[in-house]
């Protein structure tokens, strides 16, 4: 498992070289999984990168949420946000199908002012040469994320300070509607439950990426 360092500037120039000595088949497309806490700034570094690769799509994991609807039903619904809230067989049958390529590919996206998903929210072009997919759980050692977790080239981890995550999380639910007191203790009951679960699974990634 590899560390890079740096500036944002200096991690994206690095990952940018590393995607180019990944793709050793120029005709082939390449799925990169970026994971980590929530609050990491996955999404972040995610949209750096798609900004320097005009022919990258994006996967986001949160897209294939259970609505709440569905998390009531199941009785998940203060669970939200844990693995098993989520859509796994849905997320590896549309990541098989990129892998496949040959064809467009629509896949959910997620509304943070609604805190749902959206169906076929983002559409991603045939000819897009490079996937990134970022979600909590791409690292997970459960079976149905280890499937998951075969279909990406490589994952990568974004390691922020606990400090840092914890902030921007609680000012993240706090700018969505969540009073103070709700956004602090979801975070420490809810997220933090979360992220032991993610930071155990660090070494299954390929690389690390220190990120604030």
């Amino acid at each position: 498992m590899e560390t890079i360092q740096g500036s944002r500037a200096q991690i994206v120039t690095q990952l940018l070289v590393r995607i180019g000595k990944l793709r050793k088949d120029p005709a082939a497309r390449l799925l990169i999984g970026i994971a980590g806490c929530p609050g990491a700034g996955k999404t972040t570094l995610t949209h750096l990168l798609l900004d320097a690769l005009p022919e990258a799509g994006w996967v986001p994991m949160d897209g294939f949420h259970f609505s709440d609807a569905v998390l009531a039903d199941k009785g998940l619904l203060e669970r939200k946000g844990a693995p098993e809230t989520f859509d796994t067989g849905g997320y590896f049958s549309a990541l098989s199908r990129l892998k496949q390529g040959g064809e467009d590919v629509y896949v959910p996206s997620f509304d943070r002012d609604l805190e749902q998903p959206l169906a076929a929210g983002i559409k991603i072009s045939s000819t897009c040469k490079t996937i990134i997919s970022e979600g909590n759980y791409l690292l997970l050692p459960r079976p149905e994320w280890a499937r998951v977790r075969e279909l990406f080239d490589e994952v990568w981890f974004v390691d922020t300070p606990q400090e840092l995550r914890i902030s921007r999380l609680v000012n993240r639910h706090m700018r969505y509607g969540k009073t103070p007191q709700f956004a602090r203790e979801w975070v420490q009951e809810v997220d933090q439950t979360n992220a032991a679960l993610i930071e155990a699974a660090t070494g299954r990634a390929d690389l690390v990426i220190p990120f604030d």
